[in-house]
């Protein structure tokens, strides 16, 4: 029993002198409480060690969704077009029996945004063209006819009307011009057939110009889901209000890739506003033409359109647009998109460079009143209330120049008055611009024209 309890206390003693040494020789390398992941593998080439991404993170987690999409979900719609089309039956026409022609549905459906408690709702042009039904479904599943207020085609803009028996949920208009490039947007539609899908994404791009687009837009450019059907919905910063009307993506499947574009909220305000008041978009221009080549920071003016008794004519050939009415001007899609949003008449503040130095101007904008198109290769002027009561007109289209040799070779020339295209009336110059560019003249088929010459005889063209 001796020997045993000394062979105990012999391993305890040795147990003690082998801690006291480990912890003597070893002490300043004990680094359990400390230990940290290996970072020798990958290091981030803009890497900044006094640079603490946790706060950012924790600010980008902490951001509540929820609150923007209760606001906006009940407030945008599922938009229904039904259009009637007329197909040729190419065998009846060579035999000579049965119908030539049949007519059959085609439905269509995209998204559209109640923007005030009587029912007014925002959606694309494109959702509801040449439409001879238009249906709206609430997220509540109730269902109402549409009325048609007004269209902008240059903008793809709508304005649509349903009568309900109570006042509807809808979603206020932002100011789009505050919303910056990183904020973040959600956006509410109905693709796919899906009612009341939400995405979220950032504002990627302002003043966006979509290659390909025979008009010039001002699209802001967000990485937010769209997909077909979310045309028309609304884009809505996370206080849940509108800063955009969904309208395009780039793809080469017709789906999502990674990019989508919205019409700014101020232009589609303005319109709103327009079609209501006037029943027609009112344009505003400087009045100015744009030196094209000019490819730096801020839009150079290439002509001034107006004499020098003008207000206008403060600007000057050569000067450098570099801001209005606050916001700054790098490329001639964001100078559009300022004036879009504007009326004849308003005043804008804009600073300009001329020769170096940076000057302040107060402009009135002008009504546009000439249209070119560049198909048929007419610009047209509308007509003064001195002519329409000349020739007894409600509207038409003044030709003001005639580049195209079909018209000269007819005898058509500078100050005919275009009344009909395609057999329907024509109203303004914009309206006989949009009706002659959207046809299709230069695919095999005639373009019906009646004119008013410059004795005041009505004439009648058929021109391929």
């Amino acid at each position: 029993m001796k020997k045993f309890f000394g062979l105990v206390g012999m391993a305890v003693l040795g147990g003690a002198l082998t801690l006291g040494g480990y912890k003597l020789l070893f002490n300043e390398t004990v680094v359990l409480k400390n230990k940290t992941a290996d970072t020798t593998g990958i290091i981030q080439t803009n890497y900044n060690p006094g640079f603490n991404t946790k706060p950012a993170a924790i600010d980008a987690a902490s951001i509540d969704f929820t609150v923007a999409a209760e606001r906006t979900v009940h407030s945008v719609v599922h938009v229904k077009n039904t259009s009637v089309r007329t197909q040729s039956n190419p065998f009846a026409i060579i035999f000579g029996s049965g119908n030539a022609e049949r007519k059959f549905e085609q439905v269509g459906t995209g998204s559209g945004v109640i923007i005030s408690a009587d029912g007014y709702i925002v959606t694309n042009n494109h959702v509801i063209n040449n439409a001879t039904s238009i249906e709206i479904t609430l997220n509540n599943k109730k269902k109402y006819e549409a009325e048609i207020i007004g269209t902008d085609k240059n903008n793809d803009i709508a304005l649509l009307k349903i009568d309900a028996d109570i006042d509807l949920p809808y979603t206020p208009f932002a100011n789009s011009d505050s919303i910056k490039i990183g904020e973040w947007v959600l956006a509410v539609g109905n693709p796919y057939n899906l009612t009341s899908t939400v995405t979220a994404g950032i504002v990627s791009a302002k003043g966006r110009d979509l290659e390909g687009n025979r008009n010039i837009e001002s699209f802001i450019q967000t990485d937010a889901a769209v997909n077909p059907g979310n045309s028309g919905g609304a884009l809505v910063n996370t206080r849940g209000e509108l800063v955009g009307i969904n309208t395009a993506i780039t793809s080469k499947t017709g789906s999502f890739i990674g990019y989508s574009f919205a019409v700014p909220s101020n232009i589609a305000k303005k319109i709103v506003d327009d079609l209501l008041e006037f029943g027609a978009v009112q344009e505003a221009i400087l009045g100015v033409g744009i030196d094209r080549e000019y490819d730096d920071e801020g839009v150079r003016i290439g002509e001034v359109y107006y004499d020098e008794n003008a207000n206008n004519a403060q600007l000057k050939k050569g000067d450098i647009i570099k801001k209005i009415n606050n916001v700054k001007i790098s490329k001639f899609s964001e100078l559009k998109g300022q004036l879009t949003a504007k009326r004849p008449g308003d005043y804008v503040d804009v600073v300009i460079e001329r020769d170096g130095e940076l000057i302040n101007k107060k402009i009135v904008l002008n009504k546009r009143d000439t249209f070119i198109s560049r198909i048929l290769g007419v610009s047209l002027k509308d007509l003064t209330d001195k002519e329409k009561k000349k020739y007894d007109l409600k509207g038409g289209a003044k030709i003001i120049e005639n580049a195209n040799r079909n018209l000269s070779y007819y005898g058509v020339e500078k100050g005919y008055i275009i009344t009909q295209v395609n057999k329907k009336p024509v109203l303004s110059a914009s309206e006989a611009k949009s009706m002659i560019d959207e046809s299709d003249f230069g695919s095999g088929r005639p373009l019906f024209l009646e004119v008013i010459n410059l004795e005041g005889e009505i004439e009648r063209y058929a021109l391929k």
